[in-house]
């Protein structure tokens, strides 16, 4: 994961896994939905993967 993504992932964490496919997009969208603490730490574990 470069410095670029790390910096998307902390500012619009659904937009950082577009890659990762629907499921991620969904459950990451769902959690910065409901919290924004959430939706950057699916983000930042769904690209460490």
């Amino acid at each position: 994961m470069g410095c670029l993504r790390a910096i998307i992932c902390i500012i619009c964490p659904p937009l950082a896994v577009l890659d990762k496919g629907c499921g991620a997009i969904l459950l990451t969208l769902i959690l910065t939905c409901a919290g924004w603490i959430p939706g950057v730490i699916a983000a930042i574990l769904f690209n460490n993967k």
